[in-house]
């Protein structure tokens, strides 16, 4: 494990070693106590009921990521409301942080580069949280998660995604990619856009997003020392497949209402 002296030195200042001291202790109860009652609470017996509200295992998963997000000094803050049922939400994508915040309001099961599979905690936890990675670059990957998606939604589950492909600067939205819409269009369900900011008034984007070439654990290691911001979810007004023409013209619209509730962002 890194040690604190180790952090404090790359943080370079007092009040950031101060935040590991209190953070890094807190970070492994919640990994250690808290993850263990969430996988109990998910455990087959539970997630197979048939639950007219909300099952005990998405709450405790909801409960966690959470957590996890006030651990890493983020204050959340909920604007709008997440649809209910089968819907396919899709949001800005800033770093790996956004997974959580989106878990910590709503349970769905997200796409995401194979990759981060194998990030410690987060990719497990991903994992057990109905991810479907997908391999980038790969027509044949993009093939399965689409039908993945599509059987889904029709389940009722909720499913979200990422439509700029990366994680970009922070400064940005990147272009939206039509194809990973088809999913709501062949399910016939709703897309629901969801603008993720960080900071007052998004000060905190560019923080937040990787530096470049900043690997996860790098990025983990640094957002664990930053001073305490907000963090705003915000559920936007739904897109009806079938009131709109075609899925170009959905992720048109889906990136328009992301931009316009971010605003400009530093």
């Amino acid at each position: 494990m890194t040690s604190l002296p180790r952090l404090a030195a790359a943080g370079g200042t007092p009040a950031r070693a101060l935040r590991y001291a209190v953070r890094v202790p807190m970070l492994l109860w919640h990994a250690c106590v808290h993850l263990p009652v969430v996988l109990i609470l998910g455990m087959p017996a539970l997630a197979g009921r048939r639950w007219t509200a909300e099952s005990p295992g998405h709450r405790a998963i909801r409960w966690w990521q959470g957590g996890l997000m006030w651990i890493f000094g983020f204050r959340l803050r909920r604007v709008g409301t997440p649809l209910p049922g089968a819907v396919l939400f899709v949001a800005n994508h800033v770093s790996w942080i956004d997974i959580s915040a989106l878990h910590s309001q709503r349970m769905m099961g997200f796409v995401a580069k194979r990759e981060i599979a194998g990030w410690p905690v987060v990719g497990w936890l991903a994992g057990r949280g109905e991810t479907i990675f997908h391999q980038r670059g790969s027509q044949e990957s993009l093939g399965g998660v689409l039908h993945e998606m599509v059987a889904r939604l029709r389940s009722g589950r909720g499913v979200g995604v990422f439509p700029e492909g990366r994680t970009r600067g922070g400064d940005h939205v990147g272009p939206f990619h039509a194809r990973i819409f088809q999913a709501a269009v062949e399910a016939d369900v709703a897309v629901q856009p969801v603008a993720l900011r960080y900071g007052a008034d998004g000060e905190g984007q560019a923080t937040v997003a990787f530096g470049e070439r900043e690997s996860f654990f790098a990025n983990f290691l640094r957002l664990l020392g930053e001073p305490v911001r907000p963090a705003e979810v915000m559920f936007l007004d739904p897109i009806l497949p079938a009131n709109t023409e075609g899925r170009r013209r959905i992720a048109e619209v889906s990136r328009e209402r992301i931009v316009a509730a971010l605003g400009p962002v530093g």
